[in-house]
């Protein structure tokens, strides 16, 4: 008989509502549905989780580092397996280890890496996030501008055979530095392409988006902005219904009235959905740490380079959720979305991740009326607890 696990006394959220008195049940790592007490099998192992709250695991597609390693310095299958290990801890459950502009021998490095963390099981790995080389130097924010290229023929092949073997491949990329026909060809192959670190107009984003591109990265942040006569890559991302964008919530990339202007002007079906833009401090009490040599440096929340540029974000998921519900003001049950099932959808993962419902891998957080993490859940199986 097949063991069946039954999580007892949390409210559970599914993704779309709150069931109160009963339980959720766990077979073979993934949900087998939600019932209430009096249903629970004899035989089913009880965990009580009384007073807490049971929510969708939480899926980061950008994802720098954490726990002290960045996936630049550490392309390795154990930089992969301290990445997820230090976002489990915040209730991340899913994640795509991000790499920023680099070599093509680092490149290649961290291809083979996730190729190998996807083989190992690695808890929380989903797949990989390129983001770049191929970006706008205008545009670079704190990407080393001499790695930053055109796409050539390699790049298109190495990309599209590594798609072949990993569950999610996402690449940002900039129209200015990879043709309509290559994201075509990408799109095509199952990659996701993310339009980023660009200074092109809507014409030239749409193009792109026609072509195949499915999202924008870390939406305000290193792209063209919207003016009253170019709508730029920030008017695309709002206007063109069938992308999804990335917002990094921490309130330094953002300001708070620019994230509530966007949830209102956003077309879908498309979603904006939240990322971290995490880097390797994230779990640790580092204070700098080096990029492509370059030394960045931790104060106040924030992560820069010497001369301010902003340098990925020194938040975790359920902070921005928090920061989500606290300040910008949504419903707690929309931020959690953002979080989870959004982010899901626009991967094409919504048949395992986002959702507590049968069938769904069981993937969750137990948290705490304040949205803290008291333990998270990957396949059934805890991988933290408080």
């Amino acid at each position: 008989m097949t063991a069946l696990t039954a999580i007892t006394g949390a409210r559970i959220f599914d993704g779309d509502l709150w069931h109160e008195h009963s339980a959720l049940l766990i077979s073979d790592g993934r949900i087998a549905a939600i019932a209430s007490y009096r249903d629970v099998p004899a035989e089913a192992r009880i965990v009580p989780m009384d007073g807490l709250s049971l929510v969708p695991g939480f899926v980061d597609l950008q994802v720098n580092g954490g726990g002290g390693v960045l996936l630049n310095e550490r392309p390795d299958v154990e930089g992969i397996r301290t990445i997820c290990a230090a976002h489990a801890r915040f209730g991340t459950t899913a994640l795509l280890p991000t790499l920023i502009t680099d070599s093509v021998a680092v490149t290649t490095a961290a291809i083979d890496a996730g190729l190998a963390a996807r083989a190992a099981a690695v808890p929380g790995f989903l797949g990989l996030h390129l983001e770049g080389p191929h970006l706008s130097i205008a545009r670079k924010g704190a990407h080393d501008p001499a790695f930053i290229r055109p796409m050539e023929q390699e790049d298109l092949a190495r990309t599209i055979a590594a798609r072949t073997g990993l569950d999610a491949l996402l690449m940002t990329l900039a129209p200015e530095n990879a043709t309509n026909e290559q994201i075509a060809a990408l799109h095509a192959a199952g990659v996701t392409v993310s339009l980023g670190h660009s200074d092109c107009g809507y014409a030239t984003a749409a193009a792109a988006v026609a072509a195949g591109a499915q999202m924008t990265t870390h939406l305000f942040n290193a792209m063209s902005q919207l003016g009253n006569r170019e709508p730029g890559m920030v008017g695309a991302a709002l206007d063109l219904g069938h992308i999804n964008a990335g917002l990094i919530a921490d309130g330094y990339h953002v300001h708070p009235v620019s994230i509530g202007a966007a949830l209102r002007a956003k077309r879908g079906p498309g979603r904006i959905f939240l990322v971290t833009d995490a880097m390797s401090p994230l779990g640790t009490d580092m204070t700098s740490f080096f990029l492509n040599g370059r030394e960045i440096f931790r104060e106040g929340g924030r992560l820069t380079l010497a001369d301010g540029t902003l340098a990925g974000a020194d938040i975790d998921m359920a902070s921005c959720i928090r920061f989500m519900h606290d300040t910008v003001g949504i419903d707690l049950e929309e931020a959690l979305r953002m979080a989870s099932l959004y982010p899901a959808e626009a991967i094409g993962m919504t048949g395992r991740k986002g959702r507590l419902t049968h069938g769904h891998d069981a993937d969750f957080a137990v948290i705490d009326d304040g949205v803290n993490v008291v333990s998270t859940w990957i396949g059934g199986t805890p991988v933290f607890a408080a």
